[in-house]
């Protein structure tokens, strides 16, 4: 009786075939995952930051107000790029890659 409980136990111990080659597809995505969030937080401040300073207060002249206001709008326009390019990115991630066109 022994026999048939231990191999059940010694065959649960390793985690089933499927899970193995799913392990690498994990790792992809929170690589994915990871790349897009620090884009997510740094593309927006800095774009915030460096048009305020540079494009609209410098080159334009405009007033430190109006310079929020359009900084502001650059900094929401990157979100959204970020957003889209991950949801490309996400939606693209699982599909195999061909290398010739098939008929």
């Amino acid at each position: 009786m022994d026999g048939p409980v231990r191999t059940s136990l010694d065959a649960a111990a390793e985690p089933p075939a499927y899970y193995r080659g799913n392990e690498s597809s994990l790792v992809s995505a929170l690589k994915t995952l990871l790349f897009f969030t620090i884009l997510m937080v740094t593309l927006p401040i800095g774009l915030y930051f460096a048009s305020k300073a540079y494009i609209f207060e410098g080159s334009m002249k405009m007033s430190s107000s109006d310079s929020y206001f359009y900084a502001a709008i650059v900094a929401v326009l990157a979100v959204h790029v970020v957003l889209a390019l991950f949801v490309y990115v996400a939606w693209n991630e699982g599909t195999p890659k061909e290398k010739g066109k098939h008929d």
